[in-house]
């Protein structure tokens, strides 16, 4: 593989295996597994590739890629589940829904006013 100008070579993978341009998933990827996710993340954050090449390469929007970064700051590799991004959402959701049912029954017991 040549070194193409302002890119990094010693980009080490999730799985803790060398990353490359060459062994990314490739651009046609429809089953973004863990692992998968991850290498993108990786790469973008160690200048392998940048964020703009990533979304393009990978049709993704720069809010997905964002999401997925940010799962992996807090909850890890586990946080890319689908399972997981769901639970994650229920739950914000939850904190926001539970006050505006408060309001709406007239107290935090729950009866109608």
């Amino acid at each position: 593989m040549l070194k193409r100008p302002g890119r990094s070579n010693g980009v080490i993978g999730p799985a803790g295996k060398p990353l490359t341009v060459d062994n990314l998933p490739p651009a046609d990827t429809e089953r973004w597994v863990i692992r998968r996710k991850a290498e993108v993340v990786a790469a973008v954050r160690n200048g392998l590739i940048g964020l703009d090449e990533a979304c393009e390469r990978y049709r993704l929007s720069v809010e997905e890629f964002l999401n997925w970064q940010q799962l992996i700051e807090s909850h890890g590799l586990r946080g890319l589940r689908v399972t997981r991004t769901q639970e994650y959402r229920e739950a914000s959701s939850d904190r926001a829904v539970i006050p505006l049912l408060s309001r709406q029954r007239g107290g935090a017991d729950g009866r109608e006013v």
